[in-house]
This record gives C-alpha cells, sequence and structure tokens, in this order.
C-alpha cells in the first residue's frame, strides 16, 4: 500500500506452530484440571505462538499511547460536549489527573500522548505528530485525503516500534477525540457490514433525540461515500478520524514486532478493524481488553474473533479497559510458566 511501511506489513504473518503446540501440551500438564482456566489458557496458547516460543515471555512494562483527534462531524451535532474538550483533556493527560493516568499507575504502565488532529490544542508537540486541525465533516466529502490518513496510520506504527524500542513488551490503545465514537460507528459498520443502528451508541451520554440524530448522520455518510472494506485506506479515508488511523497504524506496528496489543473499546475495535483488512494476521496480535458498553465494539469484536477479557460497562475511553485487563494477560502467562506440572510435583492425574 502506497505510503505504508511495506517490509513492517510483511512482518505481519500467522503463530508460530510449534510453539503453539508446545504450550498447549503444557496446558495438558499443568497441576489444574485441563481447561479449567477457560479463555486464559487459549489467551497463552497465542501468546506462545506470537512469542515463538514456550512460554512466552511475562509482559512486565506496559505502555499505554493515547492518540487524539477532533472531527468535523462534531458540526452536525452529534455529542452535547464542546469540542474544546479534546485539547483539555490531552493537558490533563499530560499533567497525570485522568482515570487512564490512575489506573496506568496501577499496573505500572507508563503513558504517551500523542496529538495528531486536535482541532484546539493546548500543548505544544514533542516531536510534532499533528497532521491537521482535525478531520473535515464527512457528511460533505471525505474526513481525510488519502495521504492524512496514510500519515496517521504511519504515526501509529513510528510511536508503537518507539515504545517497543524503548523496552515496552505490551502495547495497550488509548484515545482521545469529543465526537470520535462517530467515525468508530461509520468505519465499524462499513468494514462489518452492520447496519448504522446496530453500531451506533450514545457515547458520552447522548439522549435519545440526539441518539437518532448520530445513526442518521452516520447513515447518510455511509451513503455518500459507500467505503469499500477491500480498499481499507480509503474508507478510513471517507468517514474514520485521525486517532482512529493512527491506532490502526499502532496496531500494525505491534502486530509487525509480534509485540501483544490491548485494545480499550469501541475507537480501538473500529482501528482494528482497519488493521485487520490491511494485514489480516494482525488479529493474531491483538487482545481485547473489555467490552465497551458501546454496540459496535460488541460487533467489531465479533468480526475480528475475539473474547473480551473484563465486562463492566465501561464507555470512558482512555484506554482504561485495556489497563484493568494487563494483569490478567500476565497472569495467563505467568501460569503457563510459573505453574508446576502434574509429574515435577509429584501430583497424581485422574
Amino acid at each position: 500500500m502506497p505510503g505504508l511501511d511495506i517490509t513492517a506489513l510483511e512482518r505481519i504473518g500467522p503463530l508460530d506452530a510449534d510453539a503453539v503446540v508446545a504450550a498447549r501440551e503444557r496446558q495438558q500438564r499443568l497441576t489444574k484440571p485441563a481447561g479449567s482456566l477457560g479463555a486464559l489458557e487459549e489467551l497463552s496458547v497465542r501468546l506462545a505462538g506470537l512469542a515463538g516460543q514456550c512460554p512466552p515471555p511475562v509482559p512486565q512494562r506496559p505502555a499505554l499511547a493515547i492518540f487524539a483527534g477532533d472531527h468535523g462531524v462534531h458540526a452536525q451535532g452529534v455529542t452535547p460536549w464542546p469540542q474544546e474538550v479534546t485539547g483539555q483533556m490531552v493537558a490533563n493527560f499530560v499533567a497525570g489527573g485522568a482515570v487512564a493516568n490512575a489506573f496506568a499507575a496501577q499496573v505500572g504502565a507508563t503513558v504517551t500522548v500523542t496529538d495528531v488532529g486536535v482541532a484546539h490544542p493546548l500543548l505544544a508537540g514533542e516531536p510534532d505528530r499533528r497532521i491537521r486541525a482535525g478531520t473535515r465533516d464527512f457528511t460533505l466529502g471525505p474526513a481525510m485525503t488519502l495521504g492524512e490518513a496514510t500519515a496517521a496510520i504511519a504515526t501509529g506504527m513510528a510511536v508503537a516500534n518507539e515504545l517497543i524500542d524503548a523496552g515496552h513488551d505490551c502495547l495497550l490503545t488509548g484515545d482521545m477525540g469529543i465526537g470520535n465514537t462517530t467515525p468508530a460507528a461509520a468505519l465499524i459498520a462499513a468494514f462489518t457490514g452492520a447496519a448504522p443502528a446496530a453500531v451506533t451508541g450514545r457515547g458520552t451520554g447522548v439522549d435519545d433525540v440526539m441518539l437518532a440524530h448520530k445513526t442518521e448522520v452516520i447513515a447518510g455518510a455511509l451513503l455518500r461515500h459507500r467505503p469499500d472494506r477491500a480498499d481499507p485506506v480509503a474508507a478510513l479515508a471517507a468517514v474514520g478520524g485521525l486517532e482512529h488511523a493512527a491506532l490502526a497504524g499502532f496496531i500494525l506496528g505491534s502486530a509487525s514486532r509480534r509485540v501483544p496489543v490491548l485494545l480499550d473499546g469501541v475507537i480501538a475495535c473500529s482501528a482494528a478493524l482497519v488493521a485487520q483488512a490491511i494485514a489480516p494476521d494482525s488479529v493474531l496480535a491483538m487482545v481485547a481488553g473489555h467490552r465497551s458498553a458501546e454496540p459496535g465494539a460488541t460487533v467489531a469484536l465479533r468480526h475480528l474473533g475475539l473474547e473480551p477479557l473484563v465486562d463492566l460497562g465501561l464507555r470512558l475511553g482512555e484506554g482504561t479497559g485495556a489497563l484493568l485487563a494487563f494483569p490478567i494477560v500476565a497472569s495467563a502467562v505467568r501460569v503457563l510458566r510459573d505453574v508446576a506440572t502434574f509429574d515435577s510435583a509429584g501430583v497424581a492425574e485422574k
């Protein structure tokens, strides 16, 4: 795909078959009934295949990356919140005052904030990765040019590589953007074929009238642009957001380095659909941190074939659900590494 790191994309491939077999066999020999840890067992097997070794390394240095951007479709009245809040929340993340910061401190995760398209920025980005002052209104035309969407994807890939090069062994997705559940729903409908009404939620808390209007706005944009999931970057450019594009690149960058990436809520799930369409095997590096209360998240996760680790009715975003799920991921791997086998412990099998 023009403008993307083809070499990195070509590194995204299947799980290591030998490591998968070894992990499954080891799970059968551990001192517990087979299957008793449910989804954690299959997760540990997949992470072994991703790492190419059994047991895989226990992730101990998580890094949350929050990508922020604004949206031209905000002008259509799809949220009651003013657009200025995006930049204000970016400043709050940097100051350490958000829920994501509190959760990150709890699990020892670093927090990196990248402004890819905030309309009213309060901070100077270092390095400056802001692509434009928010997307265009996709009810009037494409939200981004192909070049802008590609640049945002490349930015996400670069952030992933920088964090991995710094020694982080598990990446977590975060987002900030007032109105960003609208493009997320549009992307999910475009990439799954679901009806707009089935994937559009209340976001930051819209009432019934605004929800109906939001659904109509999304349906109209899909009818106008007819985004084709077979051309994922063009579909992303038509109805997506700059932070959605950066998250897709972040996921692809993580997958290309065979490092697990924990998805947060509906924004990350919509970006994951784009990443999967660009590189199908990238889904093997994805772990669904939680099930967002936004209906589109469940539709997207079903399409991706992922089961969320946590279901608490969260709909905050920021990376909060992914942060809560990180200890579960680490625990799944630690079982495979640290639990004794029946033979080594001298425990009789049935």
